[in-house]
């Protein structure tokens, strides 16, 4: 496949940003819709830009979201100072609604999920039970393909706005002493795309899933 019509959320966080700067450079990528809840400053002749300031009222949007072979759902927050049932109504109700109407208005769209490291449906953690129930409910929906990825550490692209500047000296150091629990952002952002182009044959992706399908074997 190429020519991809692309939908990227989480524009405006790490990940999300990472993962748009690559489809931007990607020859394979015609078009990017972001969806943000706020603007994000960035032009490309690519790019476009879509503010649903509540990613639970999408269904609004639905008309203008059909043509669109891929989401890469990017969008997150930690788990931080929250508790079960707001960390459930931003992870898994923000995500499961616009996964339901991205399924309706594109039949034949494949739809990946940026979970985490470590997540678990009956993890000890409340966040890993969140998001491992978020790809539980993913994994049901008619997606032409829907893949649940858990990335580690993860070294930004060049030229990225969205970055824990206190975090980012430490990223070399951690990736020098485990490589095996980190990768960058570009192959994130390729084994994305890969995944709509070849497919992979699991929906889970690990780490060593995430490297393996950025370089193009299934």
């Amino acid at each position: 496949m190429t020519n991809l019509n692309v939908i990227i959320t989480g524009a405006t966080g790490m990940v999300g940003e990472g993962v748009l700067l690559d489809c931007l450079q990607n020859e394979t990528v015609a078009s990017v819709l972001m969806l943000n809840r706020r603007s994000f400053d960035l032009k490309h002749p690519k790019l476009k830009e879509m503010l649903v300031p509540d990613f639970l009222e999408i269904e609004k949007f639905k008309d203008q979201l059909t043509g669109y072979d891929a989401c890469f759902f990017c969008a997150g927050v930690s788990s931080l100072g929250k508790n079960e049932a707001d960390y459930t109504r931003i992870t898994y109700d923000t995500t499961l609604a616009v996964a339901h109407v991205l399924v309706q208005a594109n039949s034949n769209m494949v739809f990946t999920f940026v979970s985490g490291a470590l997540t678990d449906t009956n993890g000890k953690q409340m966040w890993q039970r969140v998001k491992g129930r978020t790809e539980d409910a993913l994994m049901k929906l008619p997606f032409r393909g829907q893949y649940n990825f858990r990335p580690g550490v993860m070294k930004p692209v060049a030229g990225q706005k969205n970055v824990r500047w206190l975090f980012k000296p430490l990223i070399p150091v951690f990736m020098a002493l485990s490589p095996s629990r980190s990768l960058t952002l570009h192959e994130v952002g390729r084994a994305m795309i890969h995944s709509v182009t070849r497919g992979y044959h699991k929906q889970v992706l690990e780490i060593k899933d995430i490297k393996t399908l950025a370089k193009g074997f299934l």
